[in-house]
C-alpha cells in the first residue's frame, strides 16, 4: 500500500499530511507529533486489514468462478457460430473492405483454445466462403460454460496466409502486429538450433474386435537428434523396420478391452537448421512415380511451360520456377480433397494443405528429371514455448549440383516475405517423423502400402479407423531465449 507524508509550514503551525489510497489525515498542531507512531502503527493496521479483505473478497469472487475446460470454449464457439448461421439464413456473414462473406464452419483449432482469465475466453476457427476461400477467424468471448457470447471478431488468415500476428507486451498482454512489422520468429522461424520435448498422444477409439496399429517413429540422423523418453501404452509394441526409406515404425496390436485408452509416447529432441547438403547414394531412384505422384504425361507437359527457357540454366533455377509456379498459383485451403498428398487433385483443384503443395512440386520435379523427394513431421511453433501443434507438416526436397536441397513451398505461399528463406531452408523448430511415400511393412496394413505415416494407420479387423490424434511440445530452458515477447496463434 502506498503511504506519504509531507510537512506543510504556515506561519506558527506545521501541518503534517498522511495520504494512502483510502484516507487523507491532517494534524493540525506540532504538538501531536508525539502521537504519530500510534497513528501510524494504526494506519498501516488499517491498510493491512483492508488489504486482507480484498484479498479474501477476490479470492472469493474466483472461487465463484465455474472451472472452464478447452471442451467447454469449443462448446461455446460453435454454439455462437450456430446461432448467427441460423439468423443468416444459412450462413455465418462476415464484411470485409470490398464484399460480404458467406461462411460455413470447416472446424475449430482445439488446439489453440485458450482461456484468457475469469469468464473471458479466446477460439480460433477455419470458415469457407461460397466463393471457396477459406478464413481463419479469432474470436474473443465472455461468459461460463454453456452461455458464452462473442465480443470480438476479426479476420485472421486468408487461405493460410495472416493478416498479422499476435505479440505479447512484458505486462503479458497482447496487442496485433501486421505481419509486415513481424520479424522471422513471429512467423514460424526459429535459426541455428531448437530443443524440445515432443509428445505424440492418441485415443484409441471404440474397438469390437482385434485391431492392429502402425505409428511414426522419428530417428536420428544429420539434422536432428531424436531419443524416445517414454511409452504409455495398454499394450507392448514391436519396432518395425521400413527397408526402402529407413524409417522405423511402432506396431501394436489391440483387443476391444483397450477402446478408449490412450497412448502416449514422449520425445526428446535437439534439431538444427537444415540446408543444402551432401549425402551418399544414387539420386535416381527418386525420379520413379508413387501411387498419388505421378511422372509424365500431363506432370511433364505442365513442367516443360513452367520452365520454358530456363532450361538451359541449371537444375537450381529449374526447381525455383516450379516452386515460384506453386506459390504463385495454389491456395492453401484445408477443403475437398486435401491432406492425401494426391498430386492429379492438386494439380487441377490448386487447392491444398503441404501435402498437395509438395506432392505437385515432387511430381512437376521428377517429370523435369529433377530427383525429388518427400517427408513428413510437425512443426514446432516459434512463437511460443508450449503447448498443442496444429497436426502435421510435409516438406520436400530436391537434388542439384550434388546436394540435396530442402523446400517448404506452403510456408513459402503462406508468409511470401520468407519465400525465399524456405526455397533451400527448414528452420530448426521441427521434427521429422518419416521419410518417403507407399511405406511398406512387415506386417502391414491389409490396404496395402501406406501413402505416408504422420497420423496412426489403424484398421479393426480389415476396415480403418481413424483414432483421435493430438501433438504438443514443450521448449527446453535457455532455448529460443530471444523470443521471450511472443504471439499467439
Amino acid at each position: 500500500m502506498a503511504l506519504f507524508i509531507w510537512l506543510q509550514v504556515s506561519g506558527r503551525d506545521k501541518e503534517l499530511f498522511i495520504v494512502n489510497s483510502y484516507q487523507r489525515i491532517r494534524i493540525l498542531s506540532m504538538k501531536y507529533f508525539k502521537n504519530i507512531t500510534l497513528i501510524l502503527l494504526a494506519l498501516v493496521a488499517s491498510c493491512n486489514s483492508n488489504n486482507k479483505k480484498q484479498k479474501e473478497t477476490k479470492t472469493l469472487a474466483y472461487e465463484n468462478v465455474p472451472k472452464v475446460v478447452t471442451a467447454d470454449i469449443e462448446a461455446g464457439i460453435k454454439a455462437n457460430i450456430d446461432k448467427r448461421v441460423e439468423e443468416g439464413g444459412g450462413y455465418f456473414h462476415m464484411t470485409t473492405d470490398d464484399k460480404e462473406l458467406r461462411l460455413q464452419l470447416v472446424r475449430v483449432h482445439t488446439e489453440y483454445l485458450s482461456n484468457l482469465g475469469p469468464r473471458r475466453h479466446f477460439a480460433c476457427v477455419d470458415l469457407a466462403d461460397v466463393s471457396g476461400d477459406v478464413y481463419d477467424v479469432d474470436f474473443f468471448l465472455e461468459g461460463d460454460p454453456g452461455s458464452m457470447t462473442v465480443t470480438e471478431t476479426t479476420l485472421h488468415k486468408l487461405n493460410g496466409k495472416p493478416f498479422y500476428t499476435w505479440k505479447q507486451r512484458k505486462d503479458k498482454t497482447w496487442y496485433r502486429l501486421p505481419v509486415q512489422n513481424a520479424t522471422a520468429d513471429l512467423l514460424g522461424v526459429i535459426e541455428k538450433e531448437d530443443q524440445f520435448e515432443f509428445t505424440y498422444e492418441v485415443t484409441l477409439p471404440q474397438m469390437d474386435g482385434p485391431a492392429k496399429m502402425w505409428l511414426p517413429m522419428p530417428q536420428t540422423d544429420r539434422f536432428q537428434t531424436v531419443q524416445l523418453q517414454s511409452v504409455k501404452a495398454p499394450v507392448a509394441h514391436q519396432e518395425l523396420q521400413e527397408e526402402k526409406y529407413g524409417n522405423s515404425v511402432i506396431y501394436m496390436e489391440l483387443a476391444p478391452e483397450h477402446s478408449g485408452e490412450k497412448v502416449n509416447l514422449v520425445y526428446d529432441v535437439q534439431r538444427k537448421e537444415k540446408q543444402a547438403y551432401e549425402e551418399e547414394g544414387s539420386p535416381s531412384r527418386y525420379l520413379d512415380p508413387s501411387l498419388l505422384m505421378p511422372v509424365g504425361d500431363r506432370f511433364q507437359v505442365l513442367a516443360d511451360s513452367i520452365i520454358g527457357s530456363k532450361r538451359n540454366d541449371g537444375t537450381i533455377m529449374q526447381a525455383r520456377a516450379l516452386y515460384d509456379y506453386i506459390i504463385d498459383n495454389m491456395k492453401y485451403i484445408k477443403a475437398g480433397k486435401y491432406g492425401t498428398g494426391d498430386a492429379v487433385y492438386a494439380c487441377d483443384a490448386l487447392t491444398g494443405n503441404c501435402t498437395e503443395f509438395h506432392s505437385l512440386f515432387i511430381s512437376l520435379a521428377r517429370s523435369a528429371d529433377i530427383p525429388s523427394r518427400f517427408a513428413v513431421g510437425a512443426s514446432i511453433p516459434s512463437d511460443r514455448d508450449e503447448g498443442g501443434i496444429d497436426g502435421y507438416h510435409c516438406w520436400a526436397e530436391f537434388y542439384a549440383e550434388g546436394k540435396w536441397w530442402p523446400v517448404d513451398i506452403s510456408e513459402g505461399n503462406k508468409y511470401t516475405a520468407l519465400a525465399t528463406y524456405y526455397f533451400g531452408r527448414h528452420p530448426a523448430n521441427r521434427i521429422e517423423f518419416s521419410r518417403g511415400r507407399d511405406l511398406q511393412l512387415q506386417p502391414g496394413p491389409s490396404s496395402g502400402p501406406i501413402n505416408f505415416l504422420a497420423y496412426p494407420v489403424m484398421e479393426i479387423g480389415k476396415e480403418p479407423a481413424f483414432p483421435k490424434t493430438f501433438f504438443s511440445f514443450r521448449r527446453k530452458a535457455g532455448q529460443n531465449s530471444s523470443n521471450k515477447e511472443v504471439s499467439l496463434p
